[in-house]
């Protein structure tokens, strides 16, 4: 019974080539902003500090700071208004939930990371692992 309430449930929705990230790295999320008639995309920058869920209820929060406040929004990966996740930096951390960031202030708050270019083997490799989920 289950299977066929998954199979259901991944035909109604639309799924985004999302790459393979972690907690504690860096994405842009470029989503959907309805406004009226018209529809933009706006861009949201930060550290993903949770990945929660599986199969089609799996979301991911981002932290991002906006005017010295911390701001944190939850997308889910099976959402319409997400148009495309881009990864910009791998943090090193040793957990998978970073609510520790929550009361540290300035340079304490910093993470560990690599920057991740569109040339390197790493990036190439990853966009060849999404291509073959995709596929499937």
């Amino acid at each position: 019974m289950s299977n066929l309430i998954l199979e259901v449930t991944k035909a109604k929705h639309k799924f985004i080539d999302v790459p393979t990230f972690k907690t504690g790295d860096t994405v842009e999320v470029f989503v959907k902003v309805k406004e009226g008639e018209k529809e933009r995309i706006q861009k949201y920058r930060g550290l993903v500090t949770k990945i929660q869920g599986a199969d089609m209820s799996k979301s991911f929060t981002v932290r991002k700071m906006s005017g010295g406040v911390g701001v944190e929004r939850t997308f889910p990966f099976a959402s319409p208004a997400i148009d495309k996740i881009e990864l910009i930096s791998e943090g090193v951390v040793r957990r998978s939930r970073l609510f520790y960031l929550r009361d540290l202030i300035g340079k304490k708050a910093r993470i560990e990371s690599t920057l991740v270019s569109e040339d390197s083997p790493k990036a190439a490799a990853k966009k060849a692992d999404t291509a073959e989920v995709v596929k499937q």
